[in-house]
């Protein structure tokens, strides 16, 4: 209910400027200027009455997206005497709250933003009514006259009350998108975040929130509507600023205390202990000394494919070194920015497989067994460790379009095939980079994007391969180099570095790059002609040369990996019973569309064409926070099981043997409540094959894979028998007749013929709620695969291994769907074979 205002109020429509006085009053308190007194009082009870209707009536006529609804409070504008401190508006009984301040040097006055509870506003009318007809105090002054007097105006607060920064930086128009810091309560931070997300704004990954004693700083790429309308609905937001922050402030500006920063970030982090994951990285060798380091690398976990070869990092020509502290750290620069405690929950591995300066290059011919020999010394002076392998290392300029002997020996070693694997076949998870666009000089030297396919070995199958995208559009404008430059990508899209798998042949090769990180940009002329590397727009990581500079710019798809590389080792530390498979599945199943992407990928109605776009960028940027999370309107499930794909029949013959069918455990009277709403599905299946290139391998994928695998989702008007006999020839009863006829399954964003080759499969499906509960059913199958074509019993009948990822997002955060569904699956929800 609304606050009722029980006493009169002042008149001050006849004052020379409404709601503030031509002179202020003096010695409103000394007794002898009670007119004065009375005056102000009440025109401050007028003035927050108007602030608070214009808010009501702001807030029930704003239209809100569906699930938010306006705070039980507003922000209001106040003016203060220069001099007074905006703190002594807080009223801890009354939960008020101060935000930003500003200096008003026109009018010689200070100004504060201050939330103020709706359930509050008649206590403060009843205080600015004591102060105005009250009795004095024994000193013959008004009472409340220490919280009163400063106050020269109250009005409603708008957006540019929130803003600190550059005027001139505040976007103008409604729908102008920019990078936004909104400064928040600490305690509001993860409510106001929610609150974005539901408007459907672009939140920074975690990583990159700002975290202090008593603020948080959240980035959020948002339009200046919708900061307007979070005003409306979320208590808690301070401050406002342009996102525009860039590290050349420690790569230029604070480059001569480069120590004094790395060693305040050193002195916050939480180390971890000896009995975590590890990134194992294939690269130039580590430079331990690096005080970002040395805590979380071991002297005796430096090693080398060669004996004679150093394993610590080149120091003039350095990669292993930048890439261990983004595999370690993440993005430096936010990292030094925050001054809360920063916990690592992984630690770090090297082999080097590079040769050192003075030694000879190695052999393309043998980067396959290079990389076989580094996975084993890992593993053989180590083989109790979890670990993830991060390779940034690719054949230039040599496409990825079919298997070779290089990729071949990535899908072995992941797919535990190595050498000494045919005990245990223990499954590894193999980070590659996709390579990078060569860096030219000339915008007119760049081809089309099927110029830059990916390059060999990221094409193996069973890897995780990085793309690029990139966040930073920034460039410092300070620095006189770039006056003249802009940003080559927009924010959110692919990054200049980044390559694809456009020009491969659609049905015969995986969908490479699975998911894109932050890679950095670049940045152009202004007249669009030159193009040139700019450090403002790249992340920051630890230096090979630590004692001179241990903070470097470091971009490209090397970056983008090791970042991928990092959210694996968190995700296994944090779940140590997940497999490699699933790892992987959990990255690829958190990944979304960034708006760019989405607005291309949905602009096309042809599913093939979808197909091709998603080469650029794979299933999106993945979120580490998504694939951790289990909120009430947006879950996810998981399971971990073995099939036996095929078997062999007394006659020799071999055909498919297993089914998975899983009945989904929907809760079907929440889905029929919201029937007309709709919902969103999501399944990831993750496998590893055994590989076999060669012959015709490079046309057929069936056989370079040992086995493949499919899901299907029975559709909304299929009976349960019919979708089993659709999919599966023995439920028939003549096996050799085909099944029922099905019609098209709409609603996928990829669809069923987006799977024609690799080894994970993800798609989205979007329906009503009404259409779910009838699609309850799904089934794991298995298709052709090399396995098949051998009769010997040892090869044919072997069992594999997969892990399938379903999550269930409903339209409204206010629909539970985790109670029901966990109360479903607590007894174990059994899969029929």
């Amino acid at each position: 209910m609304p606050p009722v205002f029980d006493k009169p109020h002042f008149d001050i429509s006849n004052s020379a400027v409404p709601g503030r006085y031509t002179s202020p009053p003096q010695n409103i308190g000394d007794g002898r200027a009670p007119r004065l007194r009375e005056e102000h009082g009440s025109m401050l009870r007028q003035q927050l009455q108007t602030a608070f209707l214009q808010g009501e009536v702001e807030r029930e006529q704003t239209a809100l997206p569906e699930g938010l609804t306006p705070s039980a409070g507003q922000y209001y504008e106040i003016e203060l005497k220069r001099g007074t401190k905006a703190q002594k508006l807080e009223r801890k009984r009354e939960h008020t709250v101060v935000g930003a301040t500003k200096i008003d040097e026109e009018n010689d006055r200070v100004s504060a933003v201050v939330f103020i509870p709706d359930e509050s506003i008649p206590v403060l009318d009843t205080i600015f009514d004591d102060y105005a007809t009250g009795e004095l105090t024994g000193k013959g002054e008004p009472r409340r006259k220490d919280f009163v007097d400063p106050i020269e105006t109250i009005r409603r607060a708008r957006l540019f009350s929130f803003w600190t920064d550059d005027p001139a930086s505040l976007p103008e128009h409604a729908h102008e998108g920019i990078w936004w810091e909104v400064w928040c309560d600490s305690d509001k931070v993860t409510d106001i975040a929610a609150v974005f997300r539901r408007m459907e704004c672009r939140l920074a990954h975690e990583d990159r929130w700002l975290h202090f004693p008593e603020t948080s700083i959240l980035p959020v790429l948002a339009r200046r509507a919708d900061i307007e309308l979070a005003l409306i609905v979320a208590d808690g937001i301070g401050e406002l600023r342009r996102g525009s922050d860039t590290p050349n402030f420690y790569l230029e500006d604070e480059r001569e205390n480069q120590h004094d920063w790395a060693d305040e970030l050193a002195e916050r982090t939480v180390w971890p202990g000896a009995d975590v994951p590890r990134v194992c990285l294939l690269d130039t060798g580590v430079n331990r000394a690096h005080v970002l380091i040395e805590p979380a690398l071991d002297e005796t976990d430096l090693m080398s494919v060669r004996p004679e070869w150093p394993a610590t990092d080149n120091l003039h020509c350095s990669h292993g070194t930048p890439m261990a502290g983004l595999a370690l750290h993440g993005d430096l620069f936010p990292r030094l920015q925050d001054r809360g405690e920063h916990t690592l929950s992984h630690r770090l591995e090297s082999v080097r497989i590079l040769p050192a300066d003075g030694f000879g290059p190695n052999d393309p011919a043998r980067y396959g067994s290079i990389t076989m020999d580094a996975v084993a010394l890992a593993e053989v002076q180590n083989p109790e460790r979890r670990r993830v392998f991060c390779m940034a290392v690719t054949n230039e300029d040599r496409s990825g379009d079919r298997a070779s002997s290089w990729s071949a020996c990535v899908d072995r070693a992941a797919g535990g095939h190595l050498f000494g694997d045919e005990d245990d076949r223990p499954r590894r998870l193999i980070c590659i980079s996709g390579g990078n666009v060569r860096n030219a000089m000339q915008a007119a030297r760049l081809g089309v994007l099927e110029d830059y396919p990916i390059e060999d070995p990221a094409q193996a199958w069973n890897a995780l391969t990085v793309g690029g995208y990139t966040d930073k559009t920034e460039i410092d404008p300070a620095d006189p180099y770039f006056a003249n430059y802009r940003a080559v990508a927009s924010v959110g899209d692919i990054s200049p570095f980044s390559r694809n798998s456009t020009s491969w042949h659609p049905g015969k090769s995986p969908i490479k790059p699975e998911v894109v990180f932050e890679a950095g940009n670049r940045a152009v002329s202004e007249n669009g002609q030159d193009l040139v590397d700019c450090p403002s727009l790249e992340p920051l990581t630890t230096g090979a040369d630590a004692d001179r500079l241990p903070i470097v710019n470091f971009r490209a798809t090397s970056a983008a990996t090791a970042q991928a590389a990092r959210m694996a080792a968190r995700l296994k530390a944090d779940h140590h019973e997940f497999w490699p498979e699933t790892i992987r599945g959990l990255i690829v199943h958190s990944a979304d569309w960034t708006e760019p992407m989405a607005q291309r990928l949905f602009a096309v109605n042809s599913l093939r064409a979808r197909k091709q776009l998603i080469r650029t960028f794979g299933y999106g940027v993945p979120s580490y926070e998504r694939a951790t999370a289990s909120a009430s309107s947006d879950l996810a499930l998981v399971a971990q099981r073995t099939i036996q794909p095929y078997r062999r029949k007394p006659n020799g013959s071999v055909v498919f043997n297993e089914c998975h069918y899983y009945a989904l455990p929907w809760p079907r009277d929440i889905l029929e409540e919201y029937a007309e709403q709709e919902f969103k599905l999501k399944i990831t299946l993750s496998y590893f094959v055994e590989p076999n290139p060669g012959k015709s391998a490079s046309i057929d994928p069936a056989r370079y894979q040992s086995f493949g695998l499919r899901f299907d989702l029975k559709r909304a008007r299929e009976t349960e028998r019919a979708f089993r006999q659709a999919i599966n020839a023995q439920e028939r009863e003549d096996p050799r007749q085909g099944g029922p006829r099905r019609g098209p399954d709409s609603g996928w964003v990829l669809g069923p013929d987006s799977i024609s080759a690799g080894s994970i499969h993800s798609d989205v499906w979007c329906g009503t709620g009404a259409q779910l509960a009838a699609r309850n059913t799904l089934c794991v199958k298995p298709v052709s695969g090399w396995w098949k074509e051998r009769r010997d019993p040892q090869v044919c009948a072997q069992e594999a291994r997969y892990s399938l990822i379903i999550s269930l997002t409903a339209p409204d955060t206010e629909i539970d769907l985790y109670t029901p569904i966990s109360n479903i699956i607590e007894p174990g929800v059994e899969i029929e074979i």
